[in-house]
């Protein structure tokens, strides 16, 4: 199984953002994870798709290798914003099914600009739309903490429904990716990667940290 890293920049310094995005692209990110609040669906507000677009430059590696960028969107209602992110150079968009009036619609919409498009389950939240979008779907996110803060500790129970959204992947045939946001680190990824995700979001695992790459590599030594 191919692994990927997606470090969250969320928990970048805002003041250095291009460099930030740079520096953890330099130190082996395979995605760069946009966490979209609203003040609404969350009780945050982080960005929006200007600083998507102002970004998309930076998120290289330094032999030119394009980064994708993987936004999050914990935002409602979905469209709009969804499709501002397209335009703002977003490879991936994941949203919330219980902030979409019609999640069909919304992957849909998604998919039109050509972005990848994945449903995000709360901590408490059943996999149940699943039944009926999964053949539509190019990314599963299973929040291991409620969404709206960085630096939250882990909940034990999203190893559960990472379990399940694997079996459903794994019965669909499809190449869905399983991406898991929250608590993660050098010390637990390979539990998570043990009940199924093979794609790891962390934020102040890495960002906190002097060495971006070492922490990534560590990450990586856990995986293997």
């Amino acid at each position: 199984m191919s692994y990927r890293i997606a470090p969250s920049i969320l928990s970048a310094d805002f003041a250095r953002l291009g460099e930030e995005v740079r520096h953890v692209a330099a130190a082996g990110a395979d995605w760069i994870h946009f966490d979209v609040m609203d003040n609404h669906y969350v009780p945050n507000l982080t960005f929006g798709p200007m600083v998507c677009q102002a970004l998309k430059p930076h998120a290289k590696k330094p032999d030119g290798t394009p980064v994708p960028i993987d936004v999050h969107l914990m935002v409602q209602p979905v469209d709009a914003l969804a499709a501002a992110f397209a335009d703002a150079g977003a490879d991936l968009i994941s949203f919330h099914p219980d902030a979409s009036a019609h999640a069909h619609r919304s992957v849909q919409a998604i998919k039109a600009r050509g972005c990848k498009a994945g449903l995000t389950f709360n901590p408490a939240a059943p996999l149940d739309v699943l039944d009926w979008l999964i053949d539509e779907i190019d990314l599963i996110l299973i929040m291991s903490v409620n969404p709206g803060f960085g630096g939250q500790s882990f909940i034990d129970s999203a190893l559960r429904k990472i379990e399940h959204a694997r079996r459903r992947i794994e019965a669909s045939g499809r190449d869905i990716r399983l991406e898991v946001d929250g608590g993660i680190k050098p010390e637990n990824i390979r539990r998570v990667a043990d009940a199924g995700a093979d794609t790891f979001v962390a934020g102040s695992a890495i960002f906190g940290k002097p060495d971006y790459k070492a922490v990534i590599d560590q990450m990586r030594a856990a995986l293997a």
